[in-house]
């Protein structure tokens, strides 16, 4: 099992309210609910990093041919399909 440590925060009386509303919500102490929160916001932060660095790892691929000028914004975005 992972152990817990504890910590003291201080917030605004807004945000505090707000937090007791919302983890009063889902049934949870704040502490839990700030606790899940950070750890989703930790798993997100990861997963996007994770995403990025396989983005970058692929070798970059030619939009056209050498040479070949690239098309202007407006034939882009001067389509039907688009509208």
């Amino acid at each position: 099992m992972q152990r817990m440590k504890n910590i003291t925060i201080t917030l605004d009386t807004e945000t505090a309210n707000w937090v007791r509303v919302k983890a009063a919500e889902q049934n949870k102490s704040v502490s839990r609910f700030i606790g899940e929160l950070l750890q989703q916001q930790m798993k997100d932060r990861l997963e996007y990093q994770q995403a990025m660095e396989r983005f970058l790892s692929k070798p970059p691929y030619a939009l056209g041919e050498p040479g070949e000028p690239l098309p202007k914004r407006e034939e882009l975005y001067d389509r039907p399909r688009i509208r």
